[in-house]
């Protein structure tokens, strides 16, 4: 278990981390979101030993974090971290020795990733000659090389096109059914959504939503209802508890305020004709991430 408990992190009199907590079980995944700057990177160094923190305890597996655990945890940065001089091999190489590995271990770990990632061919290519897509495989491939215990995704798909975004989601899901700690960072929430079982948002440091996605979901009183049928927007507008009404094409979005006005809507409709869909939705956690940051900025 990964453990994150009062955190704290100081860059002179600029408070970063703002008593941050949160634990994450083996065979998870958990959802770091914050928009750029909101603290995000600083918590990512402070768990991997690259920063002090300032207050705070950080541990995995019971232990403080240090070099003894360095070769267990892998890191997939939003930012480009291979050595553009190098074929793929040879970084896989420098990445490995790094990890405690050796050469007969490395290589037959990249060969098997790199067919699982349909790149075998770039085995000896050197870095500065593959696509930013190949580049983001190959950065993947040296963040899970060590078979990390805990694995830090940040923008994990970035530069991906929607077949070897399949791919990635793949070998993530078979790292979490494996064992794997996984913390996940993405401004994609639908990719959260698919992914996280629990997640933290923070805002200028400091964490203003934790919790199980689906309590979080359920909790969040706004509701949308979807309808196809003879309806008037201006009328749905006028109903008690509509905060507003969206029409796509021949479907109407009604989001209300409180799940408690669903009947209100509901009763509306049945007047009206040719109702062929009325469907309560969750809201999305885009919606949830953007009320609850915007919220917090607007403070």
């Amino acid at each position: 278990m990964l453990k994150v408990k009062n955190v704290t992190k100081y860059y002179g009199d600029f408070k970063a981390v703002d008593n941050l907590s949160f634990e994450i079980k083996e065979g998870e995944i958990f959802g770091l979101l914050g928009v750029n700057g909101a603290g995000k990177t600083t918590t990512f160094r402070m768990i991997m030993g690259l920063l002090d923190k300032t207050e705070g305890e950080i541990t995995l597996f019971g232990k403080k974090i240090d070099y003894s655990l360095t070769d267990y945890i892998g890191f997939l940065t939003e930012e480009r971290s291979l050595l553009t001089k190098l074929t793929v091999f040879e970084q896989a190489l420098f990445y490995g020795h790094l990890k405690g590995l050796d050469d007969t271990e490395i290589e037959k770990r990249l060969d098997e990733y790199l067919e699982k990632f349909k790149i075998s061919e770039y085995k000896n290519k050197k870095i500065k000659e593959l696509s930013k897509g190949n580049c983001q495989k190959v950065q993947f491939i040296m963040a899970i090389l060590n078979k990390p215990k805990l694995l830090i995704l940040d923008e994990p798909f970035s530069g991906l096109d929607p077949i070897n975004v399949e791919l990635f989601k793949k070998e993530i899901l078979n790292l979490k059914k494996n064992g794997t700690i996984i913390i996940f960072s993405s401004h994609r929430m639908d990719h959260v959504e698919y992914f996280c079982d629990s997640l933290l948002i923070l805002v200028k440091g400091e964490s203003v939503l934790e919790g199980k996605l689906s309590k979080i979901k359920k909790d969040y009183r706004k509701k949308n209802i979807k309808i196809i049928g003879d309806v008037l927007k201006e009328e749905l507008e006028d109903i008690k508890g509509v905060l507003k009404v969206e029409k796509n094409k021949n479907e109407f979005t009604v989001q209300i305020e409180d799940d408690l006005y669903i009947d209100c809507v509901f009763k509306y409709v049945s007047r009206c004709k040719n109702i062929i869909k009325f469907e309560v939705e969750e809201p999305t956690l885009n919606e949830i991430f953007i009320e609850k940051v915007g919220a917090k900025y607007d403070e």
